[in-house]
């Protein structure tokens, strides 16, 4: 008995905390299995969107940016490992900190799956921009108007479904149908107007993908199907889109519509299709109506020079041609006979020329041009090669027949046919590699105004360049002889074809862009003594044998890109000691042999590689400029954990360095120490690494791409934004107040989750950001408005983009007193083209004056959604008052799209005394925006008397269950609603 005092106390001191700690447990492991529970929720959830959105995407719409953004964040919360990873490591926390740790996980969970819950009754999709027909871009018409308008004749009428249009290479056959495009677009007779270039590699499988291309819907024909498959796949999408005009540029040969999935065009359908084709038999074979282009008279062709050679061999007095030149440049024109390709490069390289005797000797020099081939293209041939050969300069020359080595029809990037050219030397080493890239710019330049190449636009990859096929076979007929070039790009090859192993003489062989899956072991065997570049790009490749680069002892240019089998390289490549340029972009290569002999090598491209670690005598390659060491794209990385101390410090020629890697931890001093840098993309995970890479690097970089923290959900679109932005900053998860961590000249600027910052002027270096075009500011805990003061804030002036998302302590765009303090600086927000506000809580007011809405003057779309307090988009000056009769005219002269939704508390877009002039608005969207009573949209009257809508407004969008809204808002003039019925469309 004396013994149970002492137990009793004993069981009253660790009895509680036992107990505790019991419910603690079960409360942990209550809270595990709703985290579980919550987790599951969220993954059927986002397959069920899923689902649903592909039900919606078909031709012509695409998936909303605001969802896109949900799914990412709930496929990162779902595949996080670290969720995972950190329940099971918390042993060391007490059970009540691993239940608070749980208890926010689950809260984060929920709140992801609260936000999807919008997404399971509203439409998904909206209008593809890039849907919207746009007109070719095309030289101007100069004869042929007769063929034009028979063609347009055929098209419009019923009788013609199938049209061929026939005539020789260069006579103006792409030409006459781009103007056809254009025109048909303008009239609306076709639903859908496809343009197709064929050229003369003719493949089902590839025909049917192009046109799949045109109508965004490419992914729907997946790889592994076969043509049959995949026709009757087209076949359904076509029909989907009549009536179409289906034009298939440069038809070389026949084929059955059936085994494409064209649907055979005819009246019931209302579908037309036009072919070119330098074949009659071709068009003869597909039942076409045959129309011949033929080539320019005299007075036609005669006009088609003068217009582009220029007013400078016209006359001062009358117009007409001066006097000394009239006979000599008769004699060119009739030359050229009458084709229009021809006719343009001569002209081209005559033009800025006034002296008599040099159009003399250009007279001598075309009619002495000779060409050894017979054919239907010898003449065209030997015209267009005097045009190369007045080039006169071999650099020049030389730059142009590389463009032969990509295949026919192929759009080639500026900036990559520029890299090619310094890759092979055709550029002279100069103080930078940008004043190189210059001297590229210059040498299209001079090549485009020869008209020896055209300049074509990639919506997707930017400003690109084409050769014309006949330009090309003229380029390709000089290089078999000198230099000598074998070019087999893009003919559908599955094989290695037997000339290469016959090339002892070749310089250049380009296979690029074919379905080559193996090089023979017999290709190991073959000498190539003067090959000096090797172009096996995009193909099929798994392995090369291993002594294939013994008998290549000049090669300099090695191009293995996208071969994405190629999962491993012969050990031969280190005796390449001539070797400049290894490109293994986009390849399986888990291992490099070493480079440590590689001494010449400038450039080497492991871009998007399965390499694990740094290449064996990457540091011994003392005359790298350019070292490509990233994943595809700025968030896909390589698997590579750290460069070896020493290695970038070796390096000190670089001039290229792109490490956008966030496991490699880059230190600020060793790569501030590359003097030569030009072009850098990195990671940075303190922004004290930042701050002292700045101070060694301050107004020396011409392209950065900056990230600077250890977060790695911020995308933003800022890759799609490098073609035109080249100086961009994001910070993720840091501190970025203090001393400076900003480049001056930077461009874009992203900030996520930086809880510290206030607003902008907290941020050190934003006084001196003199071209910052975009800022978008996400997840920041802290911050209360975008700028607290105007003063030494020259952002106001250049900003063209301003993103703000998921900010719930933001008040409003400027701290209160500022515009009650002082008005906005001169040109305040001038360039300001897009504001979008997403998320962000307590905002009351997008722009909270009148007077801020004077400089307003570019901006062209607002985007305003679920921001639960906003209450008006643009507020008025307090000192107007309430009374008076007089309107204020908010005028936005560039306003195209006008976007709110879900805007609980949204009283009024303006005050009841002012009204928008948007005459260029094109898109209005209100949407749950259920307190708005009035849209203060000035209309304009016609003679004065008749209301109509702004001429360019499109669509007025607002959901099915918002009709009766729509019919009780009030508005200014009593027939408005009636005028702008016509343009409102419901979304389901």
């Amino acid at each position: 008995m004396e013994l149970m005092g002492p137990i009793i106390e004993i069981v009253k001191c660790v009895g509680c905390p036992i107990v505790r700690y019991l419910k603690h447990q079960i409360k942990f492991n209550d809270y595990l299995e709703k985290f579980k529970v919550s987790k599951d929720d969220l993954r059927s959830r986002k397959h069920d969107i899923e689902s649903k959105l592909n039900t919606e995407l078909h031709y012509g719409k695409v998936a909303k940016q605001e969802l896109q953004r949900w799914l990412n964040n709930a496929e990162n919360f779902i595949a996080r490992p670290e969720v995972e990873d950190e329940v099971n490591g918390w042993g060391c926390l007490s059970c009540h900190c691993r239940v608070k740790i749980l208890e926010e996980r689950i809260r984060e969970l929920k709140e992801i799956y609260e936000r999807g819950e919008r997404y399971t009754n509203e439409c998904l999709v909206i209008d593809d921009p890039s849907a919207l027909v746009v007109e070719l871009t095309t030289s101007e018409l100069q004869g042929n108007e007769a063929v034009k308008a028979n063609i347009l004749a055929c098209l419009k009428g019923e009788e013609v479904t199938m049209l061929g249009v026939w005539g020789m290479g260069g006579v103006g056959k792409t030409t006459i149908m781009k103007h056809v495009h254009n025109e048909l677009l303008k009239e609306g007779k076709f639903k859908k107007i496809i343009w197709v270039t064929v050229s003369q590699n003719f493949d089902i499988r590839k025909l049917q993908e192009q046109i799949a291309c045109s109508l965004n819907l490419k992914e729907k024909l997946e790889e592994h199907q076969n043509e049959t498959i995949h026709a009757g796949m087209l076949s359904k999408m076509l029909e989907e889109q009549k009536p179409y005009l289906l034009i298939l540029d440069d038809v070389w040969s026949s084929f059955k519509l059936e085994d494409v999935g064209i649907p055979k065009p005819n009246v019931t359908n209302g579908c037309k299709l036009v072919l070119t084709t330098r074949l009659q038999d071709v068009a003869c074979s597909m039942d076409c109506r045959i129309i011949q282009v033929k080539n320019l008279s005299n007075e036609e062709a005669l006009k088609l020079f003068l217009n582009e050679v220029g007013d400078i061999v016209l006359s001062d007095h009358g117009g007409g041609i001066k006097k000394d030149l009239e006979s000599t440049l008769n004699e060119i024109v009739d030359e050229c006979d009458g084709l229009p390709l021809a006719l343009i490069t001569v002209a081209g390289s005559l033009k800025g020329i006034l002296e008599l005797r040099l159009w003399s000797v250009a007279l001598k020099q075309l009619r002495d041009c000779k060409r050894n081939v017979a054919g239907t293209d010898a003449d065209a041939f030997k015209i267009l090669k005097f045009s190369y050969d007045r080039l006169n300069n071999q650099q020049i020359q030389y730059c142009f027949l590389y463009c032969a080595l990509y295949p026919e029809d192929y759009k080639i990037l500026k900036e990559k046919i520029i890299e090619n050219w310094i890759d092979e030397g055709f550029i002279d080493e100069m103080e930078s590699r940008q004043l190189m890239k210059d001297e590229g710019y210059g040498i299209l330049r001079k090549l485009e105004d020869n008209s020896l190449l055209e300049l074509v636009k990639d919506k997707v990859r930017g400003d690109c360049v084409r050769m014309h096929d006949l330009i090309r076979d003229m380029a390709l007929d000089i290089t078999r002889t000198n230099p000598r070039f074998l070019v087999e790009a893009g003919k559908l090859l599955t094989e290695l074809p037997e000339k290469v192993k016959c090339a002892e003489d070749v310089e250049k062989i380009s296979l690029m862009h074919n379905y080559i899956n193996k090089i023979p072991s017999s290709m190991a065997s073959s000498t190539c003594t003067i090959l000096t570049t090797l172009l096996l790009a995009h193909n099929k490749l798994s392995t090369i044998p291993e002594s294939v680069f013994e008998h290549m002892p000049k090669l300099k240019i090695l191009d293995l890109s996208f071969n994405g089998k190629l999962w491993s390289l012969p050990n031969s490549i280190s005796k390449l000691v001539k070797l400049t340029t290894l490109l293994l972009e986009s390849t399986a290569i888990k291992k490099v042999p070493s480079l440590s002999g590689l001494g010449s090598l400038k450039k080497l491209n492991l871009r998007d590689t399965k390499i694990k670690e740094v290449p064996e005598g990457l540091g011994m390659l003392k005359n790298l400029k350019c070292l490509f060491l990233c994943g595809s794209d700025r968030y896909d990385i390589l698997e590579i954990d750290e460069i070896p101390d020493g290695v970038l410090s070796n390096l000190s020629k670089l001039q290229e360095l792109i490490v956008n890697n966030s496991k490699i931890k880059l230190k600020g001093d060793v790569v501030g120490r590359l003097m030569k840098l030009e072009v850098f993309h990195g990671w940075f995970t303190t922004p004290n690494e930042m701050r002292i890479f700045l101070k060694c690097q301050l107004n020396k970089l011409s392209d950065y791409f900056i990230n600077v923290g250890s977060n790695l959900n911020v995308t933003y679109g800022v890759t799609t934004m490098l073609p035109k932005y080249k100086k961009i900053m994001v910070f993720e998860e840091t501190s970025i107040v203090g001393e400076n961590t900003l480049f001056p000249s930077v461009q874009v600027l992203c900030i996520d989750t930086c809880h510290g910052i206030r607003s902008l002027n907290d941020f050190s270096g934003i006084k001196d950001a003199t071209d910052l075009r975009r800022c978008s500011i996400w997840n920041c805990e802290g911050m209360e408005c975008v700028l607290s003061s105007w003063i030494n804030t020259p952002v106001v002036q250049t900003l063209e983009y301003l993103g703000l998302y998921n900010l719930h302590k933001l008040d409003g765009l400027f701290e209160a007193n500022v515009m009650a303090m002082s008005s906005p600086p001169f040109r305040a927000f001038s360039s300001l083209q897009e504001v979008v506000v997403w998320e962000c809580k307590k905002i009351k007011q997008l722009f909270p004056s009148w007077k801020l809405v004077d400089y307003l003057q570019s901006l062209v779309s607002i985007y305003v959604d679920y921001c639960e307090e906003m209450e008006e988009i643009i507020g008025s000056d307090p000192e107007e008052g309430e009374g008076g009769d007089i309107i204020k005219k908010l005028n936005l002269p560039k306003l195209k799209n006008l976007h709110l939704k879900a805007l609980p508390a949204l009283k009024s877009i303006c005050s009841k005394r002012a009204v928008m002039v948007c005459d260029f608005l094109e898109s209005i969207t209100i949407t749950d925006c259920k307190g708005l009573r009035r849209i203060p949209l000035s209309l304009p009257l016609v003679d004065n008397t008749q209301l109509s809508p702004p001429p360019s407004l499109k669509k007025i969008y607002m959901y099915r269950r918002e009709e009766e809204w729509w019919e009780s808002l009030e508005w200014d003039h009593p027939n408005a609603k009636d005028v702008l019925r016509p343009m409102v469309q419901f979304f389901p």
